[in-house]
């Protein structure tokens, strides 16, 4: 299947992607489930 994207925006279009469980995330979570949250992370 070709590319949709030249490669220019596809750079673009990649450097917006993030990474998962980042440091502010988890002490969020840890905080949240110190006074009581109880949840479940689905990806």
């Amino acid at each position: 299947m070709a590319d949709v994207f030249d490669q220019k925006k596809r750079s673009w279009v990649m450097s917006r992607i993030t990474g998962k469980d980042t440091k502010p995330e988890r002490l969020l979570r840890s905080l949240l489930y110190r006074q009581g949250f109880r949840c479940v992370r689905v990806y």
